[in-house]
């Protein structure tokens, strides 16, 4: 879970980027890291120490060959809830964090439209962007979201399952949102 001390350690969008690179594709070192997205290995190396200070990866057990350092994540997942009693650092660093995540949600998506042509078919027509407009209450919205949290941990937990068949990593993303041109949600939101 983020915190005010954590939040500092995702403060940057490539450290980010490494993170989910080491979670979805294990174990890897600066140089492979930086080849994979186009940085220098002084860079990436530079942010996955930061990460490491911060707790987010951790030496990892595959045998390091000369001057080699491997790295991987040291947790499957990371979230953040601000409490109503964060003070004001931790409030604008966890909206940074959060403005990170969409840019990079945002950035996956345009990836895979832009890749739509050349995807197998079978890909190609189970891929999704939708958009379903609710009307919630916060407490049916919370409802929902644990719903969804609980029917991705279920397919996390088949992965291994998955292997030598035609599994591919995928990306499930989904928001709950509330849609803050809605009047009467504006209006609920500032009141409170």
């Amino acid at each position: 879970m983020l915190d005010a001390r954590n939040l500092r350690g995702l403060a940057h969008p490539l450290r980010l980027k490494l993170l989910g690179l080491l979670r979805e594709a294990g174990p890897a070192t600066a140089t492979s890291l930086a080849a994979r997205l186009g940085e220098s290995s002084g860079a990436t190396s530079y942010h996955l120490r930061q990460l490491a200070e911060y707790g987010f990866i951790r030496d990892s057990a595959v045998p390091s060959t000369g001057r080699e350092r491997w790295w991987e994540a040291a947790h499957q997942y990371t979230y953040f809830e601000s409490p109503e009693s964060a003070d004001e650092t931790t409030r604008l660093l966890g909206t940074e964090y959060l403005r990170a995540v969409a840019r990079a949600d945002a950035a996956r998506t345009e990836s895979w439209v832009d890749a739509l042509e050349t995807l197998p078919p079978a890909w190609r027509d189970v891929g999704t962007v939708s958009d379903y407009r609710l009307r919630l209450t916060p407490e049916t919205a919370a409802a929902l979201v644990d719903e969804l949290s609980d029917l991705a941990e279920r397919y996390r937990d088949q992965v291994s399952a998955a292997a030598g068949t035609s599994a591919a990593t995928v990306s499930l993303q989904f928001q709950v949102l509330p849609v803050v041109e809605d009047e009467a949600t504006t209006s609920e939101v500032s009141n409170e």
